[in-house]
């Protein structure tokens, strides 16, 4: 099984990934690949995915029952862990600034928002 979720993709890359996998949702692309496969499907990813992101999943022989990747700018990104593959979360100062309506001036955000 092969899982890949795409955020902020470029219409041509969703288009390329609707040819080789089914999108169950939008941004949200399965399909049951060997691993050749899947490496050309994920480089086709990393070059096209422009200023959105990417994160792919498989079934794998580990402890968990899978693998998983990203690319892009996204705030959480891959980190071993003693052989054990997690998530962590990036400082959002490393990310680019993108105003939304937690970070207008003057607003804060109140307990149970965000």
């Amino acid at each position: 099984m092969l899982v890949i979720v795409v955020e902020g993709a470029p219409p041509r890359l969703r288009g390329r990934l609707a040819v080789w996998l089914l999108e169950v949702r939008a941004g949200v692309y399965v399909g049951a690949y060997g691993r050749r496969v899947r490496e050309m499907i994920w480089g086709q990813v990393c070059a096209h995915i422009e200023d959105g992101n990417a994160v792919i999943a498989w079934a794998a022989p580990t402890e968990a029952g899978f693998h998983f990747d990203t690319c892009g700018m996204n705030r959480r990104v891959p980190a071993d862990l003693d052989g054990f593959r997690l998530v962590r979360f990036a400082a959002e100062a490393a990310l680019p600034n993108t105003p939304g309506p937690a970070s207008q001036p003057g607003r804060r955000m109140g307990r149970g928002e965000g």
